[in-house]
């Protein structure tokens, strides 16, 4: 479960960006620190191989990028999804065209992996707050059920579970995935 840490008073945004990082990470929101569960095996095996796939399949043609527990703060509030996505044009850069430090706008896709302790509907609202500030698109995974909720600007959420096709970010429109491709990566399959 995400648990909000008590403190005597509230902390302000910026007071939390210089805290020190913690693993796993804390979020803000609303002047409260939130603790994200540690990550298990089916979140973390999810995690790495889509973040994966979606790099595969993007990187090379300078399409989208996808970060792992990459910090976005925006909308008065840090956030650390699973995995953000950022359009290629989108991530933002220094002087020297390298990737900056401290990200402080949302990625064009925000993908969450529901956690067994962890409240389905606070990681429903962080997307939905994602999207309501300039996110394109959100899932939400959910390895226990095998379905997969995708959320696209003011579109009532979609539930997607077996051969159903997932929307992706329109570059990315060529890639074909669903919740079976998905989930199937969860098996380890042993040479006998």
């Amino acid at each position: 479960m995400i648990h909000a840490i008590e403190t005597t008073s509230s902390i302000s945004l910026e007071e939390f960006l210089n805290l020190p990082e913690t693993k796993p990470a804390q979020e803000y929101q609303n002047g409260k620190i939130i603790q994200k569960p540690m990550p298990q095996g089916k979140h973390s095996k999810l995690q790495t191989t889509l973040a994966s796939e979606i790099n595969q399949r993007a990187e090379s043609h300078q399409l989208a990028y996808a970060f792992t527990e990459l910090r976005c703060t925006f909308g008065e509030r840090s956030l650390v999804p699973d995995i953000t996505v950022f359009k290629w044009n989108n991530i933002p850069l220094d002087s020297r065209g390298q990737i900056v430090d401290r990200i402080d706008i949302p990625p064009d896709w925000i993908i969450e992996i529901l956690s067994p302790d962890q409240s389905p509907l606070k990681v429903i609202e962080k997307i939905s707050f994602a999207l309501r500030n300039g996110c394109q698109l959100g899932w939400l995974v959910s390895p226990s059920e095998n379905i997969v909720m995708v959320f696209q600007g003011n579109q009532l959420p979609e539930t997607k579970m077996g051969k159903d096709p997932l929307a992706v970010l329109a570059e990315l429109q060529e890639w074909f995935i669903t919740p079976e491709i998905i989930f199937g990566w969860l098996s380890f399959e042993r040479l006998k």
